[in-house]
């Protein structure tokens, strides 16, 4: 089991909300109106760990230990929110997300295949701690440059538990675990070819609820990522190159294999796919 270890690594280095934020050196002149309210869209934002969660308790109900560990997972990622949250409260409190606002984020994920999701989520941390370093080089106002950087770290060190989990899936399931991944990765590291980028916040996840069946599309703001993205922060292209070619090198270590480029791994996804489908042909005999 990954759980002992990695609560025990992660307790190591868990920041305290009271002795590990610099509420002091807030300075009112150095944060804009437009830039508090992007502070509200991200805590409303973290808040769907809690779906999420509650979407990983149930698809992996026979994966005690990866179960166990969104215990920890759980209660980082709600503390992200909760931070933002108490930055508000203490400097723009007519901004504190309300309840129902929180509420709106809360709601059931379709069940999914449990590789393909884990592969998604790692990679969407990735993208996270991106996004996260490069709003903290945005703003100026030095406690929530300080609290955006030790989030962009909890997201890395996230990102390195879920690649523990896809290591012990490809000891358990070897190329069925290597063909979701892959076949993610493909997905997720061609962020630059599609219009909107790629994160489990704006993935459609509940057929039922369409269109409003994604994280992004119930926010107060739905149009608010992108333009956070792309006219705030500006998370350009040098910042996306930087996420995918995080993606590539550790799914080189993972698989053994080198990719330089999204080609190289899809052209190894389809060399999985094909063997897949010769034991599948094999066994049939």
């Amino acid at each position: 089991m990954l759980y002992p270890e990695l609560f025990k690594s992660l307790e190591q280095v868990r920041w305290n909300m009271d002795t590990d934020i610099p509420w002091e050196q807030y300075d009112a002149s150095l944060l804009t109106p437009e830039q508090a309210q992007t502070i509200k869209m991200n805590a409303i934002t973290e808040w769907s760990a809690l779906p999420a969660t509650e979407m990983f308790l149930r698809d992996n109900r026979d994966d005690s230990d990866f179960s166990a560990f969104m215990s920890i997972w759980f209660f980082e990622e709600q503390k992200h929110s909760l931070v933002l949250m108490e930055y508000l409260r203490r400097f723009h409190p007519e901004l504190v997300p309300t309840e129902a606002e929180l509420d709106q984020v809360r709601f059931e994920f379709d069940p999914a295949p449990r590789l393909e999701t884990l592969m998604l989520h790692f990679c969407g941390e990735i993208r996270l701690n991106h996004w996260y370093r490069c709003a903290s080089e945005w703003h100026s106002e030095p406690v929530i440059k300080h609290i955006y950087k030790i989030i962009s770290q909890d997201e890395a060190r996230h990102g390195g538990a879920y690649l523990r989990y896809m290591k012990k899936s490809l000891a358990e399931v070897g190329d069925v675990a290597r063909a979701a991944f892959s076949k993610i990765g493909v997905l997720m590291a061609s962020a630059r070819r599609t219009e909107k980028p790629l994160h489990p916040t704006n993935l459609h996840v509940n057929q039922s609820l369409f269109p409003n069946d994604t994280v992004q599309s119930r926010l107060p703001d739905p149009d608010w990522l992108e333009r956070w993205l792309d006219g705030q922060i500006r998370f350009d292209g040098v910042w996306e190159k930087r996420v995918v070619d995080r993606i590539l090198h550790n799914l080189s270590l993972l698989f053994e294999r080198s990719f330089e480029t999204v080609q190289d791994l899809n052209r190894y996804r389809k060399e999985v796919a094909q063997r897949l489908s010769a034991a599948g042909q094999a066994a049939a005999l």
